[in-house]
């Protein structure tokens, strides 16, 4: 499936101190940096320098984790990018956000003026928002169903869009000696009635440098795929297994196709933990000093309320118990739930092991190893059909991005399957996507906006 063609798409998942629970203990680790903007701006800036295609920051409309097992507390993140697009030029920036605890209008208010801030670099990754602890938040006392929550995530990103497009591209006239800022005409009501949403509109943004922001979406199960195929440009997602990647890889792309989009449209990037030494044996160190440092007592908590089951229910050297729940009963994350039972059971792992393959990466695949090694394991699910890029979640932060940047991407480089320039200044232009047409900017005003409106 080799195309020499083909570039890579690299994306940087930034986590305070990095994605290992136990980072925040290393010496060089400051356990206060998730709230330090210089330390996001300084990751933002290794990535640029990287020329790595964007950044990516999850987020939960909840405190998520156990405050005594690792660092839990974040900034807003669509508040942090507007920092760090000051900080940068280039680089791309992507927040999450909750179609389920969210309203579209303010959402796409949100990122739109982080697009414009940018220059043209946001992207928007789309979550339904599992638990009901973050129901609570907000008054409900538990989460929607599962297809619900799709449901409304659909009809969410699609009122979005057309608020974006509620502004055409020239509808700011800016005629200082006519005395016309801009054209009323151009600017439309969206009108939406639907099930979840009734929407005016038009937003009050005009619309941004990039159309759209990008949409990235990173649901594996049946419904998450289902919405990917509908509208993700970019999907990060989670394998053990080259197999079960391009089975991931070419189902996701048969039903983008069947959306009626080119299946090149959508970028699929694997989560890949990368724990890098100069050789081999220093990496598998590194790696082994990491998980000793995990406190077993949290991370038993925390696989229980994966699994949905008591904590006393999971020995630590014990295999997982044979009557766990299965993926029809779980109404949140069964994607992740599915990839964690299935790794404990084909690799029959102890809780005990389980909890340390867990630790680096929630389910991603980690891997240690030389930059070369890295680079090669890149490479090789690049050219197998099982990745159009890969979501680097570095270990340990800011080390582990910059050994990555300064002596894997060079390897990529050097076999020319990455940049060495950038050459676009958008998000999209870095993805390779078109600016998406605006679909009423050939229609007739559904409703004509006066000075009062």
């Amino acid at each position: 499936m080799s195309n020499p063609q083909r570039i890579l798409h690299l994306n940087a998942f930034l986590m305070s101190t990095g994605h290992h629970e136990a980072s925040w203990r290393l010496p060089e680790s400051d356990p206060r940096a998730s709230t330090k903007v210089a330390h996001y701006q300084h990751l933002a800036r290794t990535a640029e320098r990287g020329k790595l295609d964007s950044i990516f920051f999850a987020d939960s409309p909840v405190l998520f984790g156990d405050a005594g097992r690792r660092p839990v507390g974040k900034l807003e993140p669509t508040v942090l990018l507007t920092a760090i697009a000051a900080a940068t030029e280039r680089i791309g920036l992507i927040a999450t956000a909750s179609t389920t605890y969210n309203d579209p209008f303010n959402l796409a208010r949100r990122f739109a003026s982080v697009d414009w801030v940018s220059g043209g670099r946001a992207g928007w990754n789309v979550v339904t928002t599992a638990g009901p602890d973050a129901a609570r938040n907000f008054g409900v006392d538990d989460q929607p169903a599962h297809a619900v929550r799709y449901e409304r995530a659909a009809e969410f990103i699609d009122v979005a869009q057309k608020l974006w497009d509620s502004w055409e591209d020239d509808a700011v006239l800016a005629d200082k000696a006519g005395g016309v800022w801009g054209d009323a005409e151009r600017i439309r009501a969206v009108e939406h009635e639907g099930k979840h949403f009734r929407v005016r509109g038009p937003l009050n943004v005009p619309r941004s440098p990039q159309g759209h922001p990008l949409i990235v979406q990173a649901g594996s199960s049946e419904d998450g795929k289902n919405l990917a195929a509908r509208y993700a440009e970019a999907v990060f997602t989670a394998h053990q297994t080259l197999a079960d990647a391009q089975a991931f890889y070419k189902d996701l792309k048969a039903r983008t196709a069947a959306a009626g989009r080119d299946p090149e449209s959508i970028k699929i990037l694997p989560g890949i933990v990368p724990v890098i030494g100069a050789t081999e044996a220093e990496a598998l160190k590194l790696e082994r000093e990491l998980d000793e440092l995990i406190k077993p007592e949290y991370a038993r908590i925390e696989l229980a309320r994966t699994l949905r089951v008591d904590p006393g229910d999971l020995p630590l050297d014990r295999q997982l118990p044979a009557d766990l729940p299965t993926e029809d009963q779980i109404e949140g994350a069964k994607s992740r739930y599915t990839l964690v039972v299935e790794l404990a059971r084909r690799e029959q792992l102890t809780v005990r092991q389980l909890i340390g393959r867990l630790g680096g990466g929630r389910g991603h695949r980690t891997f240690s190893g030389t930059p070369e090694q890295v680079a090669d394991a890149i490479q090789d699910w690049f050219h197998a059909g099982a990745a159009d890029g890969f979501n680097i979640m570095p270990p340990v932060l800011p080390s582990g991005l910059e050994v990555f940047v300064d002596q894997v991407v060079p390897i990529l480089q050097h076999r020319g399957l990455f940049r060495t320039e950038y050459t676009a200044s958008t998000l999209r232009g870095h993805y390779g996507l078109a600016r998406p047409a605006n679909r009423y900017a050939a229609a007739p005003a559904l409703t004509h906006l006066g000075s009062g409106a």
